[in-house]
């Protein structure tokens, strides 16, 4: 399944939130932190705002926060709000309408490959990504965030979190 950057950018900032805690977050630490676009930023993370994921505070020490505890953020529910077309062939499109659209079996395995695709996702929570103390030091300093007073240089064992590369939708 291919995600756009711009769920891509979603989960990264859930992720780069999720690490920070209580603390606020703003979008140009994020954007700076994983080299992204601060302007499609913004409009991702005010979606992930109006639907209720982070909470936001406007201002000079405004900035964002989880609205719920990341093991109650599941990746399955974040990806659907942010691709309401994921998996769903362009068949019926006006200008560009499928002659084959009456008899093809394609749109129905599209669409459960779909559903499996996110069926997977609907089990694994934002908790998942973060899990362990290796995980999110080493996510944290990949990230630019201040480490834990007294941590070590972590090398091999948990990895950095899955990275998203697609085109903007």
């Amino acid at each position: 399944m291919h995600l756009t950057q711009y769920s891509g950018y979603g989960l990264r900032a859930l992720m780069y939130v999720g690490l920070k805690g209580e603390e606020l977050s703003t979008i140009a630490e994020i954007a700076e932190a994983h080299s992204i676009s601060r302007n499609h930023l913004m409009k991702v993370v005010q979606q992930l705002a109006a639907e209720g994921f982070v909470y936001s505070r406007r201002g000079k020490k405004g900035g964002i926060r989880l609205a719920a505890p990341p093991d109650r953020l599941s990746v399955g529910e974040v990806v659907r709000t942010l691709e309401p077309n994921l998996g769903v062939a362009d068949c019926m499109r006006a200008d560009r309408r499928c002659v084959l659209v009456e008899v093809c079996r394609l749109r129905a395995k599209l669409r459960e490959a779909s559903e499996a695709f996110l069926a997977v996702l609907d089990g694994v929570t934002l908790a998942d990504l973060l899990e362990g103390p290796a995980q999110q030091l080493v996510m944290k300093e990949l990230l630019g965030q201040e480490p834990t007073p007294g941590s070590v240089q972590l090398t091999g064992g948990d990895g950095p979190a899955p990275c998203f590369a697609s085109s903007m939708s």
